[in-house]
């Protein structure tokens, strides 16, 4: 699967639809992961956590195949999603369907 599929179809209306503030966007996300003292796969499972906490799961898929090419572990996903059991409580469980399906699809093994 294309990592275009992973993209949530509003991300891909947002990239469609509005270049220029995607392209913006873009630039701002890479110079905060340029700035951030995180690991590439530690940030991307930080990042996940917070998906789920915020319940933005439809960046879900594209995010945990980010992870596992960076070599995220399944453990460490399921992990990163429940962090957040303590602030938010069990809403975090709603991505892990998503986010295990994701991880699981058979492309990306």
């Amino acid at each position: 699967m294309s990592d275009m599929n992973r993209v949530s179809n509003a991300f891909q209306l947002f990239i469609k639809e509005a270049p220029a503030h995607q392209a913006a966007w873009l630039e701002a996300v890479q110079k905060l992961g340029a700035a951030s003292a995180l690991d590439a796969k530690t940030e991307e499972l930080v990042y996940i956590g917070i998906l789920a906490a915020a319940r933005m799961e439809s960046g879900l898929p594209f995010h945990v195949a980010h992870a596992r090419s960076l070599g995220a572990s399944r453990d460490e996903i399921i992990s990163a999603i429940l962090a957040g059991l303590p602030a938010v409580g069990n809403a975090v469980i709603q991505a892990l369907p998503i986010a295990l399906e994701a991880y699981d699809e058979p492309g990306l093994r």
